[in-house]
C-alpha cells in the first residue's frame, strides 16, 4: 500500500462508555458497535458509521493500530474491517507482524532504552515512594517497558504531577496524564519510531496519523498529515503544528470525523 494510516485507539477511534461524549438528545444518539469486551462486559465502542468507514479504509490504505496498550490489552479489541498486518503496542515497544511481536524490533528497542535513559526500576520505585495512597488506586508496569498509576483524578495534586514530570525529564523519561492514568514512559520509546519502521517495510510514500494525548505528539509530527480530536491532552493544551488539523468534534463522533479525513486523504492515492 502506498498510504500508511497509523492511528491511536483509545479516545481517538474507540471510546469507553465514560468517554463517548453523547451530548445530543437520546433519540438522536448514534448507533454504537462494541469493539472490546473485558471480563465478560462491554468496554469500548465506536459508532456504526465509524465501523463502516474503518472497513472502507482497509481497502484504501495499510491501517496500523498504534497504541500505548500492552499486547494483551490490544488483543481484547476486535476492530471491523480486514485484520491489520502490522500493529504497534506498548507505545512502540512491540511491533506486531500478523499478531506476533517482531524479535528484531524488540531487541533494538531494549538496546536504546539501556543506553539512553534511567532504568524502569528506578522510575517505578520513585513513583511508588512519592505517590500518596490517598489518591493512587493501582500501580502498574506494562511489558517491562514503562509504568503507570491509576489515580482518583479529583484528589490528584497538580503540583505532584509537575514535580514528577521534572524529575523524570532529567532521567530521560516523560510523564503524561491521560484520564485517570499517569504514564511514565522512556523518551526513546515512541510510536513514531515504530511507524517509520512500518513505512520502511511497506514502502509507503504517504503517512497519515491521529491521536489525542501528549504521547501521540511524536506520532503526529512524524506523519505527512495528522489530526487530533477536540478533546484530550493535545486539545486541552492547544497543541498544534503546521501539518496537524485540530478537529472540533469531541467524543465518539470525533472518531467518525477522523476516519472520514483518513479516507479523504488516502483516496486520491488509491
Amino acid at each position: 500500500m502506498p498510504v500508511l494510516v497509523a492511528s491511536d485507539l483509545d479516545r481517538t477511534l474507540i471510546y469507553s462508555a465514560a468517554a463517548l461524549g453523547l451530548t445530543m438528545p437520546d433519540a438522536q444518539a448514534p448507533r454504537l458497535l462494541c469493539v472490546e469486551v473485558y471480563q465478560s462486559r462491554p468496554l469500548s465502542y465506536m459508532t456504526e458509521t465509524a465501523a463502516r468507514l474503518l472497513t472502507e479504509l482497509g481497502g484504501a490504505a495499510a491501517f496500523v493500530p498504534t497504541t500505548t496498550r500492552t499486547r494483551e490489552q490490544y488483543r481484547r479489541i476486535s476492530l471491523p474491517g480486514p485484520p491489520a498486518k502490522y500493529a504497534i503496542c506498548a507505545n512502540g515497544g512491540h511491533l506486531l507482524v500478523d499478531g506476533v511481536s517482531d524479535p528484531d524490533w524488540q531487541a533494538r528497542v531494549s538496546a536504546r532504552l539501556a543506553d539512553e535513559c534511567a532504568s524502569l526500576a528506578e522510575v517505578r520505585d520513585h513513583l511508588m515512594n512519592t505517590a500518596d495512597p490517598l489518591w493512587v488506586r493501582k500501580h502498574r508496569v506494562a511489558e517491562d517497558l514503562f509504568a503507570y498509576l491509576v489515580v482518583e483524578r479529583e484528589l490528584l495534586p497538580q503540583e505532584w504531577v509537575k514535580e514528577i514530570a521534572v524529575w523524570a525529564e532529567n532521567r530521560g523519561w516523560t510523564v503524561s496524564l491521560q484520564g485517570r492514568k499517569i504514564y511514565a514512559v522512556p523518551k526513546p520509546l515512541t510510536k513514531s519510531a515504530a511507524v517509520r519502521e512500518v513505512a520502511r517495510r511497506t514502502g509507503a510514500d504517504l503517512t497519515l496519523a491521529a491521536g489525542d494525548s501528549l504521547l501521540d505528539a511524536d506520532l503526529l509530527l512524524a506523519a505527512d498529515r495528522g489530526w487530533r480530536p477536540g478533546h484530550g491532552e493535545l486539545a486541552d493544551s492547544g497543541w498544534t503544528a503546521p501539518t496537524i488539523s485540530a478537529l472540533p468534534e469531541r467524543g465518539v463522533l470525533a472518531g467518525e470525523r477522523i476516519l472520514q479525513e483518513f479516507l479523504r486523504a488516502a483516496s486520491p492515492a488509491r
